[in-house]
């Protein structure tokens, strides 16, 4: 059984999205989220780790503090684009669902924004872990997931557990999270932030969690 969407479709995706010029605003497409977090980004002297990095709007916004990054994605489609339009940042090609190419205590910053809700509970904890062990310590994750409430871009087929959705006409995965499930999730971290708040990143809006939990 599939368990979650393939760099082939993010390969696809990424190029559609290539396509939309809106992307390329990216003060729109980043949504300027991380702003919540800039004292933490002003004092961070690692390379900071930007997992799933899509085509590269939190990145942009990192390299626009001054600050250096690492952009990771499965999508090759992704890594070029960035490589092309962000070329002061530095660039990682990994699926994240392995045990990634990165040294322990690597960096005192990860972003994953919404790159974390494509798999199922299991992989997520893998996912997780492999975080943790990259992170320095007290190093800080700041990240975006999908929320339950959000209705527009829901997923209908169950699988593996009740949060946990897939598609099998597109081939995409999705898993939406509780308050609660973050928590389960992070309970071996100090969780710092859990919000639940609209972006306006897409055509449609979209409910995430924006969430910040520190490595203890």
């Amino acid at each position: 059984m599939q368990e979650y969407t393939s760099k082939e479709v993010f390969n696809q995706r990424f190029m559609e999205m290539n396509g939309d010029p809106k992307v390329k605003n990216r003060e729109i497409a980043y949504d300027n989220w991380l702003a919540d977090y800039e004292a933490e980004i002003e004092k961070c002297e690692t390379v900071i780790v930007d997992l799933g990095c899509g085509l590269g709007n939190n990145t942009y916004f990192l390299i626009e503090k001054g600050k250096e990054v690492l952009a990771c994605d499965i999508s090759e489609v992704a890594i070029e684009t960035l490589q092309k339009d962000v070329p002061q940042a530095k660039t990682k090609l990994f699926d994240m669902t392995q045990k990634f190419p990165i040294e322990d205590n690597y960096t005192d910053i990860v972003i994953a924004d919404l790159c974390l809700h494509y798999f199922t509970k299991e992989v997520t904890k893998k996912m997780i872990a492999e975080i943790k062990r990259i992170l320095k310590p007290n190093g800080l994750l700041l990240f975006r997931v999908n929320s339950i409430h959000d209705d527009n871009y829901m997923l209908k087929q169950s699988t593996l557990d009740k949060d946990f959705f897939w598609e099998e006409k597109q081939q995409k995965s999705k898993r939406v999270f509780h308050e609660e499930s973050i928590k389960e999730f992070f309970a071996d971290w100090k969780i710092e932030k859990i919000q639940e708040e609209k972006m306006l990143r897409y055509f449609k809006e979209k409910i995430v969690w924006n969430c910040a939990v520190r490595k203890v």
